[in-house]
């Protein structure tokens, strides 16, 4: 088995699903979620790889935060913090109805964005309790997850408020 790198996702059978956060000459610190940091051989094979990041020995901090958050974000309720554009910051939204004698409504960007996260977040809470539904099929999940994707594909037109792209709303992929 190849070297794995900072952020392979694993399975062990004793600890559960965790992350690799830090390389030694011959282990691993692995971050698990319920029993924190451990360190594993490099020559450990009982577990199962669910995503292998290629080895490189020098990942940067930004990196090995990234890759922290990801795990964080499958496996928990933590929300992580998403910028604004900057652009936007100070800006307001303005809801005007055609008829004329009806009030308008305004609002902070900032508040709506905040809304618009909150709304991702606890769809990813969602995508995360379906995938680990002991209750449902295979198939119910695959359908329940189609349509959780559309859901995000709804909301690509919010992606022009987020100052990072890693942050933008994904749908489906054409092939």
């Amino acid at each position: 088995m190849g070297n794995l790198g900072i952020g392979s996702r694993v399975n062990h059978p004793a600890y559960g699903q965790g992350v690799i956060t830090k390389l030694h000459k011959a282990a691993y610190d692995v971050c698990f979620i319920q029993y924190g940091i451990k360190l594993v051989g490099r020559e450990y094979d009982k577990w199962e790889i669910i995503e292998a990041v290629e080895s490189s020995e020098q990942v940067s901090f930004n990196d090995f935060e990234k890759s922290l958050a990801k795990v964080l974000r499958t496996f928990s309720d933590i929300s992580e913090i998403v910028e604004l554009g900057d652009k936007w910051k100070g800006g307001k939204l303005l809801l005007k109805p055609e008829d004329d004698g009806l009030q308008s409504k305004e609002l902070t960007i900032e508040s709506f964005f905040h809304k618009i996260v909150m709304v991702r977040d606890r769809l990813r809470v969602m995508e995360q309790r379906i995938n680990s539904s002991k209750g449902l099929s295979d198939e119910e999940k695959v359908n329940l997850q189609q349509y959780i994707t559309r859901i995000y594909g709804s909301l690509t037109t919010f992606n022009v408020l987020f100052k990072y792209k890693d942050d933008h709303f994904v749908g489906e992929r054409t092939k």
